[in-house]
């Protein structure tokens, strides 16, 4: 989108993706990314702003989530060893495009899904071996780094799933994930030569709007299962668009 309507309306779905996810401890990549692809921004164009967009949000969750009191390191570390090194791995590859379409459009499938059937638990019920939790870690970073995703919109319901963390603690760790993997994921595409592509400013200022907001409030204030439905229909969309050319 090239008009200055065009650029509002983008920036204000933006926003509105921040808030939605970073009031659960997300930074809302997919989403980005689902609005991108519709917007018919290059593939190209749509990594590094994904994962820019991703650490300005992250950053905000992760310090509100921490001053709250839900974030564990016990939990966190294990996940995060090998996490970072092969984000900035998946930063620096440059997958075939067709594989990167296709790699994108299964992500933005599985994150409607998530989007569809969120999960709650008031209480952990198990603890991660260190092995499964640093193997688990590792492919959720390289797959965050090839996609330009943080990889927590899997990481959440990995820990939910498996009874590793309440869901409050689910949102603080996989806040601070989706920031270390995306700093390393930038990092990497950076040293792979490639630069941030014009007209992410003016994205950046809507997206700390937005998750400023979320990450204060911590809780949706607004009718968000219509949010929800909303956001899974245009990521289904986008993940036909991306699959079917």
């Amino acid at each position: 989108m090239t008009s200055p309507t065009g650029d509002l309306f983008l920036g204000a779905a933006v926003a509105l993706i921040a808030w939605l996810y970073s009031s659960v401890g997300h930074a809302g990549a997919s989403g980005y990314i689902a609005l991108m692809t519709l917007a018919g921004f290059a593939p190209e164009r749509i990594k590094p702003l994904a994962l820019l967009l991703n650490i300005l949000v992250a950053s905000i969750a992760s310090i509100q989530f921490y001053r709250a009191g839900h974030f564990s390191w016990k939990l966190f570390w294990p996940i995060a060893l090998l996490a970072s090194p092969m984000a900035f791995l998946g930063g620096y590859w440059s997958l075939p495009l067709d594989w990167f379409k296709a790699l994108l459009g299964l992500v933005l499938a599985g994150s409607a899904l998530w989007l569809l059937f969120p999960i709650r638990v008031d209480e952990p019920t198990a603890q991660p071996t260190k092995p499964l939790a640093i193997a688990a870690g590792a492919g959720l970073g390289l797959l965050s780094g090839l996609t330009g995703t943080g990889g927590g919109i899997y990481l959440s319901p990995l820990l939910l799933w498996m009874g590793w963390a309440k869901t409050k603690t689910a949102s603080a760790v996989s806040a601070v994930f989706i920031l270390v993997n995306s700093v390393s994921g930038l990092a990497g595409l950076a040293s792979s030569g490639r630069s941030m592509p014009a007209g992410w400013h003016w994205l950046a200022i809507f997206v700390v709007i937005g998750g400023s907001i979320g990450a204060t409030l911590g809780s949706f204030k607004l009718p968000v299962r219509w949010a929800r439905i909303l956001l899974s229909i245009v990521m289904c969309i986008a993940a036909a668009k991306l699959l079917a050319w």
